[in-house]
């Protein structure tokens, strides 16, 4: 069982691993997955999780001394990310080994590439891919549903590893129901 605190609140999340420690005020949505060594603190202000984001293994989240750490739905929080302090958007992907300072502002439908830092206050608008140190956009694309795509193999992900089984990508049938999930969300469908 995760280590959490009296003021953690959980929403009927697909799967926290037993080695996630959630302290303060933090709420993790419908559907969310919490992976292996990830830790979030929420002294004061507070921590949102929005529903079928994934935070994967080893990701630190924090708040700021002024800002709370809001992170949108269908996100993806790759492994040995820094959140902290700041907002992410719907449909996001944050690259591994990336750094999110206070008072950032991710735009829905974003990428953060990989070792990508973001210092205070950066705002980044939706639809941006945004790399480097200090972070700058790129280029302006619309990533919805390869982020989306992203999210629900987290998903599906965490639904296996709750039942037991750890080797879910290799099923039968598992790309064929990815294809479907692309053709559905390709097709305009957004639930």
């Amino acid at each position: 069982m995760a280590v959490t605190g009296p003021d953690v609140v959980l929403r009927n999340p697909a799967y926290i691993h037993e080695t996630a420690h959630l302290y303060g005020k933090v709420t993790v949505e419908e559907n969310a997955s919490i992976w292996i060594n990830v830790v979030a603190r929420a002294e004061h202000k507070e921590i949102v999780i929005g529903a079928y984001t994934n935070i994967q293994d080893f990701v630190m989240l924090h708040i700021g001394d002024r800002t709370p750490t809001i992170i949108g739905s269908h996100c993806s929080i790759t492994h040995h990310c820094t959140i902290h302090g700041c907002t992410i958007g719907d449909n996001c992907l944050i690259g591994i080994n990336s750094t999110i300072m206070d008072g950032c502002v991710i735009g829905e439908n974003s990428i953060v590439a990989g070792h990508t830092f973001l210092k205070e206050g950066t705002v980044v608008p939706p639809n941006s891919i945004v790399m480097g140190t200090p972070g700058a956009v790129v280029r302006t694309q619309n990533n919805f549903v390869r982020n989306r795509m992203n999210a629900h193999i987290y998903y599906r992900n965490a639904l296996a590893y709750a039942a037991g089984n750890y080797r879910e990508w290799e099923r039968a049938g598992f790309q064929s129901d990815l294809m479907a999930e692309l053709q559905r969300l390709q097709s305009g469908e957004q639930n």
